[in-house]
Order: structure tokens, then C-alpha cells, then sequence
């Protein structure tokens, strides 16, 4: 049976990669970007986010049966701010547009939160203004600070509100997880790595990838897969670190 699935930032990365898995075992994936996609919106702004969910709920009204919040920017993007809107409040803003939509088909949600969460030394004050919705102020207070804290800083934030959030879903009937992604091969990473100031620090942070090397984006997706699926029926409000054990390395008691 054709499964009916929506994603942001299926356009490249990993979200394409996911996207075509679906798409090969016949699933209908419905598809948010700023270009290459069923729906062309700009998810920095509110107005963005609101056209994305209207689309998605035009698209699928019948429900969905997952949705992968999949849409990010990465610590060299400028201005900061946009890291910001795009990273932690759209993402919270598509979920939470979508959710009843899941609950229909009882499906699953998918944060894209990153295994640079738990790094310390983030802002404790920019994420408690993302968590506490406060745009404008977390925007504002981004742009005194850096690429690492608007990264880190709004998958922290993220993946504390997926935790949160879980519980509340589930009673719906709708679960809520999130992955953690490590160092990937994708365009964005390029665009990191051949970065002045955080080129040489994020190539160096590579070396302690325990697997070898960088994922590939269906590392990723087929881990997003299992999140999807019925099969991960009980699993609820967990954060899946797929890093090639660089997280384990790094915080090997903390769990």
C-alpha cells in the first residue's frame, strides 16, 4: 500500500537521498524546498512556514503517514540569524503544522538534530530563547555570537524540544523522535570545510570519527527509514545518533 510522506529539504543531502528511498519502494513524497520541490517556500520566514504547511495540507489531505523536518542551514550561512529561523523555528513551526496530519495514519515524526547538540561551551541563553519561541530575540542575540553557537546551538535546542514534545505526541497517537547525524558528505559540509575560519577546526573534528570516515546521506536516510517505520512502533521521544560512534567516543558515559 502507497504510503504518503512529507519532508523539508528534500531537495539535495541528505533529504534527497531519503526521498528517493521512499520514492523506490513506491511511497509519494511530498517535498518543501526553496527550489526543486512540490512546494517552493522560504522557511526563514513565518509567512514561508505557513505557506509550506498549507501546501502539505492541500497535498495530503487524507494525513500522512511521516514527516521528516529535514530542512537546514550550516555554520557558515549569513547572516547568522537564518540559522536560527531556519534550524530550530521551522523546524518546531513544520511539526507542529503537520502533527495532526500524522496523527491520522498514527504515523511518525523525524527531527534533524546533529551530534553537535551535546558540544559544550554553547550559549545557554540563545537556547533558552529558542526554546521559550522568542524569534526575534534569539535573532538578535545570534548575530553578537558565532557560526558554532547558531549551529550547535539551535539542534541543542531542537533536540530538547523533541524531547519535551514526545510524550504529549505520542498521546495522539503520533511519534516523535529525532536523529543526530554526524559529519556527512553533502554540499553543505563543502561549504563548512572550505570555510577560513571553521575550515581547519571541523576537519580536524573529523579525525575523531570513529568509523573512518564521513557518512554518506543514505547512511543517514536508512536510519531515518527505521524512525518511519511501523517497526520503531515503541520507540518514542529518543534522539538516534548516527555518527559513526563519534559521539560515543566523545561522551562515552552520558547517554
Amino acid at each position: 500500500m502507497t504510503k504518503t510522506y512529507a519532508m523539508t529539504g528534500g531537495a539535495s543531502g541528505i533529504g534527497a537521498a531519503l526521498k528517493e528511498s521512499l520514492q523506490a519502494r513506491g511511497d509519494r513524497v511530498i517535498v518543501v524546498d526553496l527550489k526543486n520541490a512540490d512546494i517552493i517556500a522560504d522557511l526563514s520566514t513565518v509567512e514561508g512556514r505557513q505557506h509550506a504547511i498549507a501546501g502539505i495540507t492541500e497535498l495530503a489531505t487524507d494525513g500522512l503517514d511521516g514527516f521528516v523536518a529535514c530542512a537546514g542551514l550550516p555554520p557558515v550561512a549569513e547572516p547568522l540569524s537564518l540559522i536560527t529561523q531556519v534550524n530550530y523555528f521551522a523546524a518546531v513551526a513544520t511539526i507542529e503544522g503537520v502533527v495532526d496530519l500524522v496523527a491520522k495514519k498514527n504515523g511518525a515524526i523525524v527531527s534533524v538534530c546533529s551530534n553537535s547538540a551535546p558540544l559544550p561551551g554553547l550559549n545557554e541563553e540563545h537556547i533558552e530563547l529558542l526554546l521559550a519561541g522568542k524569534e526575534a530575540e534569539a535573532c538578535a542575540l545570534i548575530e553578537t555570537l558565532d557560526g558554532h553557537n547558531a549551529y550547535a546551538g539551535s539542534k541543542n535546542a531542537l533536540t530538547k524540544w523533541t524531547r519535551r514534545n514526545a510524550a504529549e505526541m505520542m498521546r495522539k497517537g503520533v511519534r516523535l523522535n529525532g536523529i543526530a547525524p554526524g559529519m556527512t558528505r553533502t554540499p553543505l559540509t563543502d561549504k563548512v570545510f572550505a570555510d577560513e575560519t571553521l575550515g581547519d577546526a571541523t576537519r580536524e573534528f573529523s579525525k575523531c570519527i570513529s568509523y573512518g570516515d564521513l557518512a554518506t546521506p543514505d547512511m543517514i536516510a536508512d536510519a531515518m527509514l527505521f524512525l518511519l517505520d511501523p517497526a520503531a512502533r515503541y520507540v518514542s521521544g529518543s534522539i538516534l545518533f548516527v555518527d559513526g560512534g563519534q559521539d560515543a567516543l566523545l561522551r562515552p558515559d552520558q547517554f
